[in-house]
């Protein structure tokens, strides 16, 4: 029975063990199924992008005019401070404050009835003097012919001709009197002393001036032509003497033209010329001091302003010139990014010179026949390949006429 037992439960058992593991085998089956098929299909490879496009330019050649560029203000080529000259009370004012006035224009009437009647006094003693020396003369006339008939002692006759010679002395001093009170007269007319703009006034009518003191009455700037003064440094103004040989003021002699631009314009639409130098320069900031004229017929421009101005040095050079978007700057200075045969970006360290408008002058760097890179200069990278979309030539600007002698040579930058 023990054995039967024994016999029977293992054969039962044997069952239940075997199912499971044809189900694990199973799934074991599927899943490899699930893996391996993806396989049978088309396979997965990575891509790499294109490269990126960017545009990309030949540098032009062209003829170019040097120039220094420098900052200065505006000044006015005169500027008078109209005062009372004579002692009086204001009577009229002429003008609205900031007129354009002319030469000789009426602006201040001083009170003119005292120094009417002075001058009135003063032709007065003219002829009460002139009485007098007739007198004299003629006194003097007779005792000469008396003393010749031995009718008069020769005192008389010295006498008579000290009274003359007085009264021709007096008839002197009353008109030099009269010649003053009619000039105090012409200064009770304050005029302007030339074309120019007049500040506002500084006294009303019904003010007393000049008591004891030249009372300021108004300020007259004469602002056409208009002065610009600026600074040049030591070391450009012993590169142009060196170069031409020749002293500051012989230079400036030359009517070297001037160009001008405000704050609020482009470029530098004003022309002028240089017309004086310091005789020193400053020790303190080792600069020189310039000036150029400038026509401002319409007073656009004030004394004060800020201005930019350029002078050209060297005219029709032949330079290389890139689009000044394709300069960038880095730790190392200056620089263009440009692409070789291989369509691989390169740096080309380069040296800038003169801007021409939307250009820039290379005087060191480039050769000519490199292609840089104009646009999309964000996704060139030195040392990778680039798509290259060749553009045109770029415009460029005629260089400004030339200055009637005086060549001079930039300094470096």
């Amino acid at each position: 029975m023990m054995s039967f037992g024994v016999a029977g439960t293992g054969k039962a058992a044997g069952r239940p063990a075997t199912q499971p593991r044809r189900r694990a085998l199973a799934a074991m089956l599927s899943l490899a199924i699930l893996v391996v098929s993806p396989g049978c299909g088309d396979k997965n490879a990575f891509v790499p992008p294109p490269p990126p496009k960017v545009t990309v330019s030949q540098p032009v050649t062209q003829p170019v005019t040097d120039y220094f560029e420098f900052t200065g203000n505006t000044q006015a080529i005169n500027t008078v401070q109209l005062k009372a000259r004579v002692e009086g009370y204001l009577e009229k004012v002429f003008f609205k404050d900031g007129d354009r006035v002319q030469k000789g224009q009426l602006l201040f009437l001083i009170q003119q009835n005292t120094y009417e009647a002075k001058l009135k006094q003063a032709e007065a003693e003219i002829l009460s003097q002139k009485a007098k020396l007739f007198h004299a003369k003629t006194e003097y006339a007779r005792f000469t012919k008396l003393v010749a008939q031995k009718a008069a002692a020769q005192t008389d006759v010295d006498n008579w001709l000290y009274q003359r010679d007085a009264a021709q002395a007096a008839v002197m001093s009353a008109e030099a009197q009269r010649d003053l009170a009619r000039l105090n007269l012409s200064y009770t007319k304050v005029t302007s002393p030339f074309v120019g703009r007049i500040g506002r006034r500084l006294k009303d009518p019904g003010n007393l001036v000049g008591a004891g003191e030249a009372t300021l009455l108004a300020d007259v700037d004469q602002i056409d032509p208009l002065y610009v003064y600026f600074t040049i440094n030591e070391r450009q103004l012993l590169e142009i003497t060196q170069d031409t040989k020749e002293s500051v003021g012989a230079i400036i002699r030359k009517d070297i033209p001037l160009y001008l631009g405000l704050a609020n314009e482009d470029g530098y639409p004003h022309q002028g010329s240089l017309d004086f130098a310091s005789i020193s320069l400053n020790a303190t900031t080792g600069t020189l001091t310039l000036r150029g004229v400038f026509p401002n017929p319409k007073g656009l421009m004030l004394p004060g302003l800020f201005a930019k101005l350029r002078v050209p040095v060297t005219h029709n050079k032949s330079a290389l010139l890139v689009p000044t978007v394709a300069i960038g700057f880095d730790q190392l200075g200056p620089c263009v990014l440009a692409v070789d045969d291989k369509n691989i970006v390169q740096r080309r360290a380069v040296k800038l010179g003169t801007e021409v408008k939307d250009l820039t002058v290379i005087t060191e760097g480039l050769k000519g026949q490199e292609w840089v890179i104009t646009n999309g200069l964000l996704m060139a990278i030195p040392g990778k390949q680039v798509t290259p979309v060749k553009a045109s030539a770029p415009n460029s600007e005629p260089p400004p006429p030339p200055a009637p002698g005086g060549q001079l040579k930039k300094a470096a930058p």
